[in-house]
């Protein structure tokens, strides 16, 4: 089995490469990240090899089909597009130039390199990709509507994707998480107040999802699991939760990562 992890330098990538790891032992493991030292240690822990690239680079695409072409014989059997960052700011505060660079990392960077690596995953069917997005693809709050905008379409261009693909033997499966404490989103808003550390989740919680999406076919997951009815209660009451979002506390802090990056 060969194995795709972005965003893998730390945080949930490298969690989930390690896990991919332990799970399916001899799976060939291709790391994708901006920062070399760090995949190169883990490379080196996991037998995997990796390529420092930056996703939102013109060239990057073409350079990670060409190490699997090159080291992997052009194989690809599961695809993880985590890689993304988090800048918080008001619409009249970051304007278009939010918007824009949360659209270049989090949804752009995904689609191209999907693009380019869509041929390999088709010709190793069954395959799958993994798109990690975010509860805050389903429900948006003030200061992170940027990142929102992006998450959201990054989900419904996978529930497309899944529909066109899977005639082509190849899953497509998506992973929601609330707040996962990780280098790149410290979550230390939430972790820091007794009543609202509860719903920070962790990496394996994470890690989880993400392997039932990739191997075991799970469509679609939440992290952690309740996460899922804050989507239905914004469907059933997008009043109340208007009001909710608009009062602080949990509802208002917990929603979006903030600050950082995974990429």
């Amino acid at each position: 089995m060969i194995a795709l992890m972005t965003g893998a330098s730390s945080g949930i990538g490298a969690a989930a490469a390690r896990a991919l790891a332990r799970e399916r032992p001899g799976v060939q493991l291709v790391l994708v990240a901006r920062r070399e030292p760090k995949l190169r240690e883990l490379a080196s822990e996991l037998g995997a090899t990796y390529v420092a690239a930056d996703l939102v680079d013109d060239d990057a695409p073409a350079r990670v089909r060409a190490h699997l072409e090159e080291h992997h014989g052009g194989r690809l059997d599961l695809l993880v597009n985590n890689a993304g960052a988090s800048w918080r700011a008001t619409f009249a505060d970051g304007g278009f130039e939010n918007v824009n660079r949360h659209m270049e990392i989090n949804f752009n960077a995904q689609v191209r390199l999907t693009e380019a690596l869509l041929p390999l995953l088709r010709a190793s069917e069954p395959s799958a990709i993994v798109n990690v997005a975010s509860v805050a693809g389903r429900i948006s709050r003030g200061g992170a509507g940027s990142y929102s905008a992006s998450k959201f379409a990054l989900i419904g261009w996978s529930d497309a994707l899944h529909l066109e693909e899977r005639e082509h033997g190849v899953h497509v499966g998506l992973v929601l998480p609330g707040f996962v404490a990780t280098e790149g989103f410290p979550a230390a808003e939430l972790t820091r107040r007794r009543a609202t550390r509860w719903v920070v989740s962790t990496q394996d919680k994470a890690t989880a999802a993400i392997l039932d999406a990739g191997l075991r076919g799970a469509a679609e997951r939440y992290v952690p699991r309740p996460w899922a009815l804050i989507p239905v209660l914004r469907v059933l009451a997008p009043g109340l939760v208007r009001r909710l979002l608009g009062r602080g506390g949990v509802a208002k802090a917990s929603l979006t990562k903030t600050g950082g990056d995974d990429s």
